[in-house]
């Protein structure tokens, strides 16, 4: 189409940097559909429609793939900058769309559609394959070698690690207990109601045995930052897999307070990141460096013919549940391109989706 090159280019880098959830290329739409259809707004002002554009996407999105964008209001508002979609090249977009009747509309959800089919063939590796033949290394591999799914490796990381981490407390029967060591009845009894309502004990039952439990701080974050498990027995678990900066890891050690934290890393920055947490002083705060290597090992042992009943059917459930938990499924979409008219729209060959 002739005069779209800058505008489209513009779009795919938008598409291309999205996570799976497509936040940003769904507003984008919706601004587009908006304009198209109703009006009352000027792309060349995007006060006009900031916030509203907001509630538009958040509705799509809601139906599409099941949440809605929790990003701070900075990062929602990035997508207005020179480097992404400012308002200039967003009314360039939207002469296009109206009138081509919705072609950008419909490139952007066509290309949503795509993306998601890839979430569900990963997702399909999860579901049907046995625990005998099953990789976490080849399920990192389906992620690594599709561009829109590679966005979203971490939060694949995180529920891998999870689902791992928490069958392995569970096969353990890892307990934690907790007990009164003050033996003055005198306290127990004056502070009856804190030591009942807060530690769940009493006069009577002064320690109690409680089931090792691991739990996952979210969904998608705008930013690799913090901490991404917690326990009932201790650490903290930070899934890192991007370079660790001294700034970073200061982050770390905050967001874990006074606690200890278990980091889960590639294989090769495990001596960067001990090193880094040395020259920070946060050395002490880590109780332990978990590798991609060591989270395949133990994948490969779960599903391995010893603990393959016990520990390796129940880890893929596990895994398929937190997926479908992360990742949106695509059976919506296709409902969704029909009742706007994207399916019956002649797209040309240059704007097919990627």
């Amino acid at each position: 189409m002739p005069g779209a090159s800058r505008p489209k280019a513009a779009l795919d880098s938008v598409i291309r940097k999205s996570r799976v959830h497509f936040y940003k290329p769904i507003q984008v739409a919706e601004i587009l559909y908006r304009h198209r259809t109703v009006g009352g707004f000027e792309l060349r002002d995007p006060e006009s429609y900031r916030n509203p554009s907001k509630r538009w996407r958040d509705e799509v999105s809601r139906r599409l793939v099941g949440r809605a964008s929790t990003s701070s209001q900075k990062f929602q508002d990035n997508l207005f900058e020179r480097n992404a979609m400012p308002p200039e090249i967003l009314a360039e977009l939207g002469e296009l769309n109206r009138r081509a009747g919705g072609l950008v509309e419909a490139y952007v959800y066509r290309s949503l559609q795509a993306r998601l089919l890839s979430v569900s063939e990963a997702r399909g590796y999860i579901a049907g394959t046995p625990p005998e033949r099953f990789a976490l290394r080849e399920l990192v591999a389906r992620f690594r070698r599709v561009p829109g799914l590679k966005r979203s490796i971490d939060k694949m990381y995180e529920i891998a690690v999870h689902a791992l981490f928490a069958a392995l407390v569970r096969a353990l029967r890892v307990e934690v207990s907790l007990t009164v060591g003050n033996k003055d009845e005198r306290i127990l009894r004056d502070f009856e109601g804190f030591v009942s309502a807060v530690l769940g004990l009493s006069q009577a039952r002064p320690a109690v045995a409680r089931a090792a439990r691991l739990f996952r701080a979210g969904v998608a974050n705008a930013a690799d930052r913090g901490v991404d498990m917690w326990s009932n027995f201790g650490p903290a678990v930070q899934v890192k897999f991007l370079a660790l900066t001294p700034a970073l890891a200061e982050d770390i050690a905050e967001n874990a307070g006074s606690g200890s934290v278990v980091i889960v890393c590639k294989s090769a920055e495990r001596s960067v990141i001990e090193a880094v947490l040395g020259q920070v002083g946060l050395g002490g705060t880590i109780q332990g460096v978990v590798t991609l290597d060591d989270l395949d090992r133990w994948y490969a042992l779960a599903m391995g013919e010893a603990y393959r009943e016990a520990l390796g059917r129940p880890l893929l459930k596990d895994l398929e549940r937190e997926f479908d938990g992360e990742f949106p499924g695509n059976r919506g979409v296709e409902p969704f391109l029909a009742e706007r008219g994207y399916d019956s729209i002649a797209v040309p060959e240059d704007w097919q989706p990627a």
